[in-house]
């Protein structure tokens, strides 16, 4: 079976499944699966062809095997005030957020894990701070208006509240986590609650800064980047790439 139809297959029968990242992570599996049996049989050129596939017919989700990225759609929610989030589900922290996405965690943590991210573990406050840890995942912005396109990296949308000038610091995938509602038994991911893309350190964040950095009100490090951010609104495309780790030379002799 060619990888497109196989795909195609799991994802509808997958679509009932995301409810929980356990069901996303199925598709993951599948992903992972057919894009080794398409590498296996496909010629060079069709190996580098940039190839999309939607996660869901209800989120604004794709994921690119081969150039192991993730896409997600969404909008500019804020452009001035404090930061406590980049990016958030739509409906959840836009108050506090640059970019509302049409897409829940879930689908984005299950994302990166088939694109070869590796979720270590959420920032941690007791009985010490450890800052959270896992792969850096670089992001860029795209979006479009009457000048044409653009491209950005998303720390250039967060500024210093220090220097003013751009954050520095790297996204960090923690992987937030669950927790179960004791009346049904139900359980649900942290994340899909808004602290998706996080500037403030959260117990709860999917991506973090590997950084001690405060959610309290007066202690917040970082702002929108106002004359850099398009107006609200403004449709906008958010791309995510697990970064290569460094490979040491000692390790790679042994």
């Amino acid at each position: 079976m060619r990888r497109s139809s196989a795909v195609s297959v799991s994802l509808g029968i997958s679509f009932a499944l995301f409810g929980t990242l356990a069901g996303a992570l199925m598709l993951v599996g599948t992903i992972r699966a057919e894009d080794e049996k398409s590498e296996a049989s496909a010629d060079s050129a069709t190996k580098t062809a940039p190839r999309l596939v939607k996660l869901s017919k209800e989120h604004s989700i794709w994921v690119d095997a081969t150039r192991k990225l993730v896409v997600v759609d969404g909008e500019i929610a804020m452009r001035e005030g404090a930061l406590e989030m980049f990016a958030c589900p739509k409906g959840t922290k836009e108050h506090e957020s640059v970019i509302a996405v049409h897409c829940n965690g879930q689908l984005i943590h299950a994302g990166l894990l088939a694109v070869g991210a590796k979720a270590d573990h959420p920032v941690r406050f007791n009985p010490e701070y450890v800052a959270a840890s896992g792969s850096i995942i670089d992001i860029l912005i795209l979006w479009e208006d009457e000048k044409g396109r653009h491209k950005v990296r998303a720390q250039d949308w967060v500024m210093d509240a220090e220097t003013k000038q751009p954050m520095k610091h790297d996204w960090v995938f923690g992987g937030s986590g669950f927790w179960t509602d004791e009346t049904t038994g139900k359980k649900y991911y942290h994340a899909d609650a808004g602290d998706l893309i996080c500037v403030s350190n959260f117990s709860t964040a999917m991506l973090d800064l590997p950084i001690e950095s405060s959610q309290a009100n007066d202690g917040l490090l970082y702002s929108a980047f106002t004359e850099r951010i398009p107006p609200r609104g403004t449709k906008v495309r958010m791309v995510l790439t697990p970064r290569k780790a460094k490979v040491d030379p000692d390790e790679k002799k042994s």
